[in-house]
């Protein structure tokens, strides 16, 4: 049975698949350092025992050998010191390694070729890729102007490493980028002339035979084949750690395989090749085992707080690719969330608008917006200074931008604003603030951003032309749709916060018109009306905004006509439920508001109809009371209509649970006003209700919620309301209460008053709507009335 740790190696690679390349790196460091180390004891061998002792003694032919072997392996051990680093180098430039494919081993054989054609026309290549060379394809348009883009800023001020001609007058064959090909063949060339050379002395065994010396023949011979074998043995360990890695990494594809796991993306080579290097490099330099440390979240991370633009952009692209990755997404979110220093720097990366660095900042917005998803991290991001203003500056929306005239021409403005990703910039802002809007002290500190509000509300503005074209891009729609659902989260802010956004958003004049195009001309898009009326129904819990929505044109008979509409689709259904509660809300203590939903003479008799629609009916119920309940004396006419819902209404007291008994118990208080009590006898004769059953449900009621409910927080007050008038229109139901020991039961409720029993609506744990009629006004009246009649 293999050992714990390699069956559980699968699982662990898996789960981190970069761990796969930290341990190539400690394989071929052990060869490194192997190789290094016997080339070491070659080099003192040679230079203390042979050179130092035998110098004399040795026949021309081996001192020949043992010096071009000392020179040779010189340059070599060279040479390798300096790889990495001009590796390193020219890695620090995203825009070469985007250029360049990974597979640069597979290319070896072609380096002379190149080399000889820039060196025959070293001065034409720049001009012949200007001029003369293909035309870009729809695939590669995009990297080409990315290329473009991250190298205007630089080449201005500074040398790209790579790029650096480290010879006057020599073209481009020496530049860095090429440096390292060099460095390369001559390792190569170093290692395979030191196995040849020892190899051919180790064979023959002629060590001094040329000249006939025979004293201290059998030390030398000794110690020349000692030599001649170490350095066979450190040429071969060399070869056979070049032989590795190009096996691993151009037949294993063993980096392709990696970025594929880790789910990097187009640009996971560019990752995953300077993570292996680096890798590599802390093997080399240090301990083999300091390399086993390295994972890619915290090399993306330490990328990310770097000077270098393109190291921030590898780091960026990393992070981003890691966030969105199914398998790493969780611990890339917890180790970003808990480090201070990587989300400061990603708030600052939102600021940065050089074209540039688009790539980089949209990497940051992703990033932000999948890290906001958890509530504690979108409560760390809140907590930066400055975080919500630099979420702002992603917001654009074409009326807030500015051009520099002092810095660009205007023919550069148009194209760069062409080519700059404003959209893409703008949705994430909309989903960082709509999970930052999740928590109600952001939505404070939402609030306090100036002109960030007017910004959000902008983006509701689809309009006619949007919202009707069948051919509108998925963005510009989601942009809408993020936007409606920020404004809700901020409308339906509990305590004073909220009360304060309701105030603030509604007093922008363009928020109750835009939604008021979205509920007209959204009908493609259902998932729009719904949020929109859902921004209607929490701005209604203000006072001032229920009038300002009332009086813009036309939205009250909208969203009547969602109501009455229900469609068959579940999506329609919720709709129309969400303008029962829009309704229902405006139409509370505003008499202006009432009167417009009376306005059509039809509106009565439907919402009577709606009184038996098992979706619908609580909202019917709670329109009809307020109705009753705010209209002004000009509407009592319209509404005497309401006495043909009583049967319905009696029913469902007698039947209903929770919320629909609260509602009907509550309008049928509200109906007895335009009946007299005969009529309410025939009523209840005509619902097959018995008087005494209507009274023992008012007990029973007043019973069972022995103490307030917050689910029906004015189910005693109604039904106390109802059995006033029952008591003041007719003598015997006094006595009926008292038979059912109403008294007694009353003075129970006197006991467990609560507080939000005082209120019509609520705000979270807020009362708001203060109730005019006191539940304790209402109970001694109810006492007075059974007493009265008692003595």
């Amino acid at each position: 049975m293999p050992p714990r740790c390699c069956r559980n190696s699968d699982t662990c690679t898996a789960h981190a698949p970069e761990k796969k390349l930290t341990l190539f790196a400690l394989r071929l460091a052990v060869l490194e350092k192997a190789a290094s180390s016997v080339g070491a004891l070659a080099f003192i061998w040679a230079t203390v025992i042979l050179l130092g002792g035998f110098a004399v003694t040795l026949v021309s032919t081996d001192f020949w050998f043992v010096t071009i072997i000392l020179l040779s392996e010189s340059t070599r051990i060279f040479s390798r010191s300096h790889e990495l680093e001009w590796q390193h180098q020219a890695m620090c430039s995203l825009a070469e390694s985007g250029r360049r494919s990974f597979r640069m081993l597979k290319s070896k054989s072609h380096f002379i070729l190149r080399v000889l054609r820039v060196i025959l026309r070293p001065s034409s290549i720049k001009q012949l890729q200007s001029n003369n060379g293909p035309q870009l394809t729809d695939d590669n348009h995009n990297q080409k102007v990315w290329e473009h883009q991250q190298q205007i800023p630089r080449s201005m001020r500074t040398w790209l490493s790579p790029d650096v001609p480290l010879v006057p007058y020599a073209g481009w064959v020496f530049v860095s980028r090429n440096t390292i090909r060099m460095l390369y063949w001559l390792q190569l060339f170093s290692a395979t002339a030191c196995v040849v050379l020892s190899s051919m002395r180790l064979i023959r065994q002629d060590y001094g035979e040329e000249a006939g010396q025979n004293e201290g023949k059998g030390q030398q011979k000794s110690s020349l084949n000692i030599f001649y074998g170490l350095v066979l043995a450190e040429a071969f360990t060399f070869l056979l750690e070049k032989a590795y890695l190009f096996w691993k990494i151009s037949c294993c594809n063993l980096l392709e395989d990696v970025s594929k796991k880790c789910q990097l993306g187009p640009t996971g080579l560019v990752s995953i090749r300077r993570f292996f290097y680096d890798t590599y490099s802390k093997c080399i330099q240090g301990s083999i085992f300091d390399g086993l440390k390295m994972d890619l979240i915290s090399y993306g991370a330490e990328l990310l707080v770097a000077n270098s633009g393109d190291e921030q952009l590898i780091g960026a692209w990393t992070l981003k690719s890691l966030v969105t990755g199914e398998q790493s997404s969780a611990e890339t979110l917890r180790k970003i969330g808990t480090s201070a220093a990587v989300m400061e720097r990603l708030v600052e990366m939102l600021n940065w608008k050089d074209h540039a660095e688009q790539d980089i900042r949209n990497c940051a917005a992703e990033i932000l917006s999948k890290l906001t998803e958890k509530k504690q991290n979108a409560l760390r991001l809140a907590a930066i200074p400055g975080a919500i203003e630099s979420i702002a500056s992603l917001l654009y929306t074409g009326r807030n931008f500015v051009s520099r005239p002092d810095q660009v021409s205007p023919k550069t403005v148009i194209v760069d604003e062409a080519n700059y990703d404003f959209s893409a910039f703008s949705l994430h802002g909309l989903t960082i603030l709509m999970n930052l809007a999740r928590d109600h002290d952001n939505c404070e500190k939402i609030r306090s951003a100036n002109s960030l509000l007017p910004k959000i509300i902008d983006f509701t503005g689809a309009g006619k032309s949007l919202l009707r074209n069948n051919q509108a891009s998925h963005a510009q729609i989601e942009e809408v749709e993020r936007s409606l659902e920020v404004v809700k989260m901020l409308v339906i802010t509990t305590g004073s916060t909220g009360k304060l956004l309701r105030q603030e958003i509604s007093e922008i004049v363009f928020t109750v018109s835009n939604i008021r195009e979205i509920l007209r001309y959204g009908k493609n898009n259902t998932k729009l009306q719904k949020l929109g009326i859902e921004i209607l129904t929490g701005l209604a819990m203000d006072e001032t905004a229920r009038e300002k929505i009332g009086s813009s044109g036309g939205i009250i008979k909208l969203l009547l006509s969602f109501f009455f509409n229900p469609g068959l689709t579940v999506d329609w259904r919720e709709l129309s439920v969400e303008a029962g509660e829009a309704l229902a809300l405006l139409a509370l203590e505003n008499e202006q508001n009432c009167n417009r939903i009376l306005k059509d003479c039809e509106v009565l008799s439907w919402l009577i109809g709606e009184l038996e629609n098992p979706v619908l009916r609580i909202n019917a119920s709670r329109i009809l009371h307020n109705l009753c309940a705010y209209s002004g004396a000009e509407c009592f006419d319209r509404l005497e209509g309401i006495t043909a819902a009583m049967t319905i209404v009696l029913k469902a007291i007698m039947t209903g649970r929770e919320k629909l008994l609260e509602v009907s118990i509550g309008l049928i208080t509200q109906i007895c006003k335009f009946i007299s009590f005969e009529k309410y006898v025939m009523e209840l004769e005509k619902a097959d209700i018995k008087e005494i059953d209507v009274v023992e449900k008012l007990v029973n009621v007043l019973k069972e919620y022995e103490y307030a409910n917050a689910r029906v927080p004015r189910i005693r007050k109604f039904v106390i309301e109802h059995a006033i008038w029952m008591m003041k229109a007719s003598r015997k139901y006094v006595l009926l209460f008292s038979n059912f020991e109403m008294e007694k039961v009353l003075q129970n409720v006197e006991e467990t008053i609560s507080e939000i029993e005082s209120f019509n609506i609520f705000s979270g744990t807020v009362g708001l709507s203060y109730c005019n009629a006191s539940l304790i006004i209402l109970i001694h009246t109810a006492l007075q009335l059974i007493t009265t009649e008692e003595g």
